[in-house]
């Protein structure tokens, strides 16, 4: 099933999981192709960013956005290219970074677009290191982690596209970097291929033990966006005045209750404050968006001159869209995870 000038494919959420995902979650509808009218530009999507926030976005539970409603085209950031446009700025073949959810089309008023312009090289990076994931790991950790030479970062994930990030930033400003990730392969990658002085595979019966071992002089920085056992092992680990930026708990996203075991909140609390850690969660143009222009200068140096490296997984396919994200959700990810939707 390849896209086409004739046919709009939609993903639309069809019920609201309990739990994980399903393939019953999202269901693939065919419409008529729209057509921008004044003021208005047409766009075909290119690529389709995956990310673990989606899932937040398909419960109706209080949270930091508005949820896909039932029959919407479920939400996501895309790489698209303007097929038609009645907007100053934009003309037909310019690629955009946009937010065309699961779909092949959308009309957009061209508002928190931003123009690529006509080269189609390295498209996909928009969505991944010189776009959302690459922001959130430069202002998370620059701006609440505040690492100083010689200190201990850790970080969660250290090979998603977010986690690959921060340690490779890490090393850039002097520190002990220490990943964790899922497996021999991927810890592997972040010690060769990135960097990192460690990385410990969150799998492995001795896990904790492991971590302690290789963060002997304590955690100065933990970048959070797990959750869960990583959470617990670190936070015995920290050192008085450590900062943990809080970008996103993966790891209870499909959960229905609360893990078993004893209340161990009073601990945890009692941690953070006898320790005076600075745990900050963020969302990151909320809080950051002003400071985006000096991210993608110092980004796209770093990338152009080899100082960061980045991983992508490129799935071909929108109608592969709903397996690749419950892989993406159970750690199966090995780099960002995006959906190649067009046909370039």
């Amino acid at each position: 099933m390849t896209q086409t000038n004739t046919t709009n494919r939609q993903w639309v959420l069809s019920q609201r999981p309990s739990g994980e995902p399903t393939e019953d979650t999202l269901t693939l509808i065919e419409t008529a192709i729209p057509v921008a009218g004044d003021q208005q530009m047409l766009l075909r999507t290119e690529f389709l960013s995956l990310d673990p926030y989606m899932r937040g976005r398909m419960s109706d539970a209080p949270s930091y956005a508005d949820p896909v409603e039932l029959g919407e085209v479920m939400v996501g950031g895309t790489v698209s290219q303007v097929v038609d446009s009645n907007i100053d700025g934009f003309a037909p073949g310019d690629f955009v970074l946009s937010y065309n959810g699961w779909q092949d089309y959308a009309v957009s008023d061209g508002v928190g677009l931003t123009n690529l312009g006509k080269s189609s090289s390295h498209l996909s990076w928009a969505l991944g290191i010189l776009g959302m994931p690459g922001f959130t790991a430069w202002a998370g950790l620059k701006q609440i982690g505040a690492p100083k030479a010689g200190e201990t970062i850790v970080v969660a994930a250290a090979t998603g596209p977010v986690g690959a990030t921060v340690g490779q930033i890490g090393k850039l400003l002097g520190c002990h970097v220490v990943g964790i990730a899922g497996g021999a392969e991927k810890c592997a990658y972040a010690v060769d291929e990135l960097g990192f002085d460690a990385c410990i595979d969150h799998k492995a019966a001795d896990f904790a033990v492991q971590l302690a071992k290789v963060s002997s002089k304590g955690i100065d920085v933990y970048f959070e966006s797990v959750g869960g056992k990583v959470l617990d092992a670190v936070i015995p680990l920290l050192n008085p005045n450590a900062r943990i930026p809080l970008c996103g708990l993966v790891s209870q996203y499909n959960a229905t209750n609360l893990p078993e075991g004893p209340d161990r909140m009073n601990w945890l609390m009692g941690q953070i404050l006898r320790k005076k850690i600075k745990l900050q969660g963020f969302i990151i143009f909320d809080d950051f968006g002003h400071l985006y222009p000096d991210f993608a200068t110092e980004m796209t140096a770093w990338v152009k001159s080899g100082k960061i490296k980045y991983r992508e997984e490129i799935i071909t396919g929108l109608e592969n869209a709903p397996n690749a994200f419950i892989g993406l959700l159970n750690g199966e990810s090995f780099g960002k995870r995006t959906i190649h939707v067009g046909q370039k």
